[in-house]
């Protein structure tokens, strides 16, 4: 039953995560997690079964699969079970919006990353298959049009990529983005255009813990200067904020001097 209801799962797309005991009493029990908190099966202890579904939802959500360690009532800090947490998952999706010169090397270096990728730009002649082969989806469309059709079901393994420098473009994807709960936000431009386009977000009423979600210039500081670099640059930058190690890498956001 547990298969089937997982076979479905992947079939619709629809993320699930399987739990099986490895040690501690009822080894190779199983509780299968769907992404609305639905469960099938049981570990043996309910208790148990409560605690490790709301920690299966959060590895879920970030695409993690591991062991997790409990007591035979899922109390934490113990070891008594060990439960292996299977994450099945779509890929994860980044929004790259503006069809500017680097959106199609930051395509094809997320595409080898696994993302599925959709461009966005409202300018018709720029936005095409042609230009973008390699991305899954291209949309003609506003930012904040686009996120609000797709901004619910945007997540913590997502990013959004702002390559504009047209506020008309850049401040409404931002502020569309922060209303998502997307995991990785970034933005090009200069030092100064991002100056410039913080006052035009508080305007907006962006607060500063807003701000602070913004990866303003985007990417790490390794010196890129092709479109090519700067697309490794902005998936490394990603990977390390998804992976949480920020803090030993220097992002352009938190450097001083020219971005190149």
């Amino acid at each position: 039953m547990i298969y089937d209801a997982l076979s479905r799962a992947l079939r619709d797309g629809r993320p699930a995560a399987l739990v099986t005991i490895v040690e501690g009493p009822h080894v190779g029990a199983k509780l299968l997690v769907l992404d609305d908190g639905t469960m099938m099966g049981t570990l043996g202890d309910a208790d148990l079964d409560r605690v490790v579904t709301r920690d299966a939802l959060g590895e879920l959500a970030a695409g993690i699969t591991g062991v997790r360690h409990y007591g035979e009532h899922g109390e934490a800090r113990e070891q008594a079970v060990a439960a292996f947490v299977e994450s099945f998952a779509p890929p994860p999706r980044m929004i790259i919006f503006g069809a500017v010169d680097f959106t199609a090397a930051l395509a094809r270096v997320a595409k080898i990353l696994g993302y599925e990728v959709t461009v966005c730009d409202a300018r018709e002649v720029f936005a095409t298959r042609a230009r973008f082969p390699m991305a899954d989806t291209v949309v003609v469309d506003w930012p904040d049009r686009h996120l609000a059709e797709v901004g619910a079901s945007l997540g913590p393994r997502d990013a959004v990529c702002v390559l504009t420098h047209d506020a008309k473009f850049d401040v409404p994807a931002i502020v569309a983005a922060l209303g998502t709960r997307v995991g990785y936000l970034g933005a090009m431009g200069s030092r100064r255009t991002h100056a410039d386009r913080v006052e035009r977000l508080r305007a907006e009423g962006v607060d500063d813990a807003g701000l602070a979600r913004v990866m303003a210039p985007i990417g790490l500081d390794v010196g890129a200067r092709t479109p090519e670099e700067t697309a490794i640059s902005i998936c490394a930058e990603i990977i390390a904020l998804r992976t949480g190690r920020a803090g030993s890498v220097t992002s352009l956001r938190d450097a001083h001097g020219p971005i190149h």
